[in-house]
């Protein structure tokens, strides 16, 4: 639903105002592609969905085991960030299908490769699953650095006030130039909790 999309990417960029502010920086992705994105603080899927076109109707892929855990959780889950269950353990063919459902409809997707969120702030080693979706839809994978969001929620942490900046980065053929070029890209990190 494009207004559900709108509506969450205003609450999103509203939420950043009051928290510090967001800059947007990069060719954002003008089409259906799978968006890779370090991961260090649950604000980071606040921070995509306030910088990523409505119009594409991003979902973000959230683990099945916590997110959809409860019926609540999977309600907040889907209503705040449009998300879909994804086992961590391996979801095999069928996660790969839904997924590439949601891509045929011109949508972009959200996948944090590490798996987990990082503890130092670094860019961590990726699991394959965003380059099987990528390949089985036939689109781009879009490398994506978050800076600044491990500061506005730690993990752990209370909430803070800090400038937030999503840095999309070209799209690339696989995972692994993915990884190199935000690795190479990444400001000097400096534990954000």
């Amino acid at each position: 639903m494009r207004l559900g999309a709108a509506m969450r990417r205003r609450l999103w960029r509203t939420a950043f105002a009051c928290s510090g502010g967001l800059a947007v920086e990069g060719p954002v992705p003008g089409g259906p592609c799978v968006v890779v994105a370090n991961h260090c603080s649950h604000a980071d899927t606040a921070a995509l969905l306030a910088a990523l076109p409505a119009r594409l109707r991003p979902s973000v892929a959230a683990a099945a085991d916590y997110w959809f855990a409860t019926r609540a959780r999977a309600l907040v889950c889907r209503t705040l960030v449009s998300g879909f269950p994804v086992r961590r353990g391996g979801g095999g063919s069928r996660d790969l299908a839904a997924a590439v459902q949601l891509l045929d409809q011109g949508r972009v997707l959200v996948v944090y490769p590490e798996g987990t969120r990082s503890r130092d702030g670094r860019v961590g080693e990726f699991h394959g699953g965003a380059a099987r979706l990528a390949e089985a839809a036939g689109v781009p994978i879009v490398p994506v650095l978050l800076e600044g969001t491990g500061r506005v929620l730690p993990v752990h942490g209370r909430l803070s006030r800090a400038p937030v900046t999503v840095r999309f980065l070209p799209p690339v053929p696989d995972l692994k130039t993915a990884h190199q070029l935000m690795r190479s890209r990444q400001l000097p990190t400096t534990p954000e909790g």
